[in-house]
């Protein structure tokens, strides 16, 4: 590839919104060189009574988890699971699983808090969080709530299911779950864009066999 189309390439990354960082390193930096939550972010329009702030401008504000089925040269039928976190579009954890389950988006997001506390360094990822202003409708001011991630997927089976739910249960969770609207894709777009980078700039480009598919995926996130 000449270099004129390494600049396409470069801007076609860019214009989809995905970073894809060259270096094992460079991707995790940027996530743990990004502000952490230390102001106050405003919830404003209808996502007040979910508590988000629009948009999430800091790391761990809010992250976005979704399925993609992927055919491999075999036949096989696969689910690739991606966690991505909204402000710094860094993918914290993917998996590759045959079922869409729950538990499997579960596993995949247990992987994600692992992943942002050893990249940060944390014990607990409640350390990089804040408090969240909370306004109601009209905007007036309800008082003050503890910021844990929110978590944002779209109305598949799996993540409507009760083992799912389970990673948000508790008095103090450290993640809060929202879906997204019937029909709405775009508001999951973040990680739409993900999925279609993965697949049209690295996957489909070679012959990847059921073996070789997971660590397809891996080599994709890291490097």
């Amino acid at each position: 590839m000449d270099a004129s189309q390494n600049r396409g390439v470069d801007a076609r990354r860019r214009l989809r919104g995905v970073h894809l960082d060259r270096g094992a390193g460079l991707a995790a930096a940027r996530f743990a060189a990004a502000t952490r939550v230390s102001r106050r972010p405003q919830v404003v329009g209808d996502a007040a009574a979910q508590g988000i702030p629009r948009p999430p401008t800091q790391r761990n504000q809010v992250w976005q988890t979704d399925f993609s089925e992927f055919e491999t040269s075999g036949g096989g039928i696969w689910r690739i699971c991606a966690v991505i976190d909204y402000a710094t579009k860094h993918c914290l954890a993917m998996t590759v699983t045959q079922p869409a389950s729950g538990a499997d988006a579960l596993a995949c997001l247990r992987l994600a808090v692992t992943e942002a506390e050893r990249v940060l360094d944390l014990d607990n990822l409640r350390a990089d969080s804040g408090l969240a202003d909370m306004l109601g409708p009209a905007g007036e001011m309800l008082g003050m709530a503890p910021a844990p991630v929110a978590v944002v997927s779209d109305n598949g089976l799996c993540f409507r299911g009760e083992a799912f739910n389970t990673g948000f249960d508790g008095p103090h969770p450290l993640l809060r779950y929202v879906r997204t609207r019937v029909r709405s894709p775009q508001t999951n777009g973040v990680i739409e864009r993900w999925f279609g980078t993965l697949k049209y700039e690295h996957l489909f480009r070679g012959v990847i066999t059921d073996g070789a598919l997971d660590m397809e995926v891996y080599r994709f996130r890291i490097i």
